[in-house]
């Protein structure tokens, strides 16, 4: 946990609302991005998967991301074939799904738990089995400058276009009730639960993003002291001639742009002492939000790590009401 403040104070981020430029053609970009996915999708697959895990049905996904590419993941549920609403989650930078069984709570309070595999990450902090097959120019390590140079040729235009493409799969899950799918998901995972949201507004119902990654991105990489966002911070100290290519590419993805596309309700959490995800991106992201239900929770004394358990407690109950759930 991070010692000191690293932002400004609540009363100050309370009003944050950075003046973000929007790229031109933004919309058409995802569009069309999208549309290609699409055209080149093929059917996904769901097949058991041994597990000590008795008590819940867990299933093993395989879909079609970006450029056709494969993408794993897990479906948890309870046991049976009733529709129920459906819970889907990204994982933060470096991990991956996990295995079979490492997540269950969701599905545990009642929900089908929907958990994507990030490609070419999954070896930092929990195990993935979905290679990213596409290179780059010269980059930091790391994914954050993967194709900075161009929006076309950038990581998180791939990692997007995978989370966006599970919704079509996800809403056609036996046992799914199409009109009641969240999303959620920490640091990277909530960056993607905000894409998500803003690219499928017509199957998205419910937003939950926790202390999201890759909000207000020019602040963030200038003003964080730890990584991911270090990893541009670097890459631009090398490539001085390359910050308006950077910058251009970063504002397809920067979720305090894309949040202004949301209108489902939201629930967010922020950690006042993260030094990973400063407090302020979070606040200008939620600021952006176009949804008439929205609410963020505040963690005074916490870093990165948030809320923990009981955040999810509360997510869980904010849900249950928004989704008729007892």
């Amino acid at each position: 946990m991070a010692q000191t403040f690293t932002d400004m104070p609540l009363e100050l981020l309370r009003e944050y609302r950075p003046e973000l430029p929007e790229p031109e053609g933004l919309d058409a970009f995802w569009s069309e991005t999208l549309a290609e996915a699409r055209a080149a999708a093929r059917p996904a697959t769901l097949l058991p998967v041994p597990t000590p895990v008795r008590a819940l049905s867990i299933r093993d996904l395989t879909f079609t991301g970006f450029a056709g590419d494969e993408i794993r993941g897990w479906v948890v549920r309870p046991h049976g074939d009733e529709a129920l609403p459906a819970v889907v989650e990204f994982i933060g930078y470096g991990g991956g799904r996990g295995l079979p069984g490492d997540k269950i709570a969701w599905a545990a309070a009642g929900y089908v738990h929907v958990i994507m595999d990030t490609r070419g990450q999954g070896s930092g902090w929990s195990i993935g089995d979905t290679p990213d097959p596409h290179g780059s120019t010269a980059a930091y390590p790391g994914v954050m400058t993967r194709g900075i140079h161009d929006p076309r040729e950038y990581y998180y235009r791939r990692l997007y276009t995978d989370a966006a493409r599970l919704f079509d799969v996800v809403r056609e899950l036996p046992g799914v009730d199409a009109t009641r799918i969240a999303v959620t998901g920490g640091s990277q995972g909530g960056a993607l639960a905000i894409a998500a949201a803003a690219l499928c507004p017509d199957t998205v119902a419910a937003v939950l993003p926790d202390v999201p990654f890759l909000c207000d991105i020019p602040n963030a990489i200038v003003r964080t002291p730890s990584a991911p966002f270090t990893e541009v911070t670097r890459w631009l100290s090398i490539h001085r001639d390359d910050t308006a290519a950077a910058l251009h590419t970063l504002s397809h993805i920067d979720g305090a742009v894309l949040a202004r596309r949301i209108t489902a309700p939201a629930f967010f959490s922020v950690a006042l002492m993260d030094d990973i995800v400063l407090p302020s991106g979070v606040f200008a992201a939620f600021h952006a939000l176009s949804s008439e239900d929205a609410a963020i929770e505040v963690y005074p004394y916490n870093g990165h790590e948030g809320g923990g358990t009981r955040h999810w407690a509360r997510q869980v109950a904010w849900l249950d009401a928004r989704f008729s759930v007892s």
